[in-house]
């Protein structure tokens, strides 16, 4: 049966070849895998591919146990990973402070930022990592950055609204992105990648004068499907809007435990997927719990508080649910 590759898989082939880093050639046989087409005539190829990228992926493992700590590899912590992307001097660090605890070097000048920065952002009763990148130009992409962009839950991307090159900044990261499937628009297991709709654009600097004009120019001559989020560092525009915003995206839910007879923990939620089910949570909570689990009961979305409820109830924010064995 003959293969039919499609055009996107010779693309990803060709990304390969071109590769030069381990995490570059990963990223190309991770869409290698994810475009090819899947049917009898291609189970030999989608096996060698799924081979090689075994290989690599252990290659990779292996260098960074040799060698130093790579500090494009940020641990998620949280409730979920946020990678701010942007050119040099686009308020991408102040923007970090403002948002978390995090005490970056803040400067005038570019390429403060060498190496990529966390800081926890405060949301109610959670905190959302937030990582502040190295900028990028036209001219200039750090190595690493497309692997720490790629693993990130939502991407934040800063355009100057005060500089007249606003357009052009976000243009290139927009192309940037696409063109190393950092966004992408399906998924397959075992594929990196952030989805569309987890990619916000903020107009960073609206305080200034020339703002406003600049981002009508984007709203007419930018893509068409961007929602522009207007923000200021210094005044604190729309930033406490854009935590909610953030926690919003992310998709998940914050869910309480309490055990029978005791009032439920407030303090510590487990932080779940949006449609996870009381199954999901026990899994979450204790790998046999499950398999022990008799009764579970909801407060919260349920139609009256402590209703019993089965193992596949969906579970919403911020119910409180009791297991017991």
């Amino acid at each position: 049966m003959p293969a039919n590759l499609t055009p996107q898989y010779y693309e990803a082939e060709e990304a390969f070849k071109k590769a030069v880093s381990v995490e570059e050639k990963i990223a190309a046989l991770e869409e290698m895998l994810a475009v090819i087409p899947k049917h009898k005539g291609t189970e030999k190829m989608q096996a060698d591919l799924k081979k090689r990228l075994s290989k690599f992926r252990q290659e990779g493992m292996k260098k960074a146990k040799t060698s130093r700590a790579d500090p494009f590899n940020i641990e998620r912590q949280g409730a979920g990973q946020v990678a701010l992307f942007g050119f040099p001097n686009t308020g991408k660090s102040s923007f970090l402070t403002a948002m978390t605890r995090a005490q970056p070097k803040v400067a005038d000048y570019p390429f403060t930022t060498t190496v990529p920065l966390a800081g926890m952002m405060p949301f109610e009763d959670i905190f959302i990592q937030l990582v502040d990148t190295p900028p990028v130009t036209e001219e200039i992409i750090p190595v690493g950055l497309s692997g720490t962009l790629r693993n990130a839950d939502i991407l934040l991307v800063l355009v100057d609204a005060a500089s007249d090159d606003c357009l052009e900044q976000l243009e290139f990261c927009l192309n940037y992105m696409k063109e190393k499937k950092i966004v992408r628009e399906d998924t397959a297991p075992g594929v990196r990648g952030v989805s569309p709709e987890k990619v916000l654009v903020l107009a960073s600097k609206a305080d200034l004068p020339g703002s406003a004009d600049n981002m009508q120019i984007i709203k007419e001559l930018g893509p068409g499907d961007i929602d522009l989020i207007p923000v200021s560092n210094k005044t604190g525009q729309g930033l406490e809007d854009l935590r909610v915003k953030i926690f919003q995206t992310l998709g998940v839910i914050r869910v309480y435990t309490k055990i029978p007879g005791r009032d439920p923990d407030m303090k510590t939620p487990f932080i779940l997927k949006r449609g996870s089910t009381v199954l999901d949570l026990a899994e979450t909570i204790h790998r046999d719990l499950p398999r022990l689990m008799k009764n579970a009961r909801v407060w919260g979305s349920a139609r009256y508080d402590g209703q019993s409820v089965m193992r596949d109830y969906v579970i919403s924010d911020r119910d409180i649910v009791e297991i017991s064995q």
